[in-house]
């Protein structure tokens, strides 16, 4: 079965940043995510999707 959420630590590895700057984009809305109980997980779609912005974001910089 495919994963649909990640926690906050596999989200920075899989964007190669740091587990704060997780925290950061979470607390800021650029990344989305929600809480089972006290366990607070991330959609694999929002991270693909933060990607993809900062990705066409880089693109329209240069």
């Amino acid at each position: 079965m495919e994963r649909v959420l990640v926690t906050p630590e596999e989200a920075a590895d899989a964007l190669r940043i740091g587990r704060c700057t997780v925290y950061d984009l979470i607390r800021t809305g650029q990344l989305q995510s929600f809480k089972i109980g006290k366990l607070r997980r991330i959609p694999v779609e929002s991270v693909h999707d933060f990607a993809r912005r900062m990705i066409e974001d880089a693109g329209d910089a240069a």
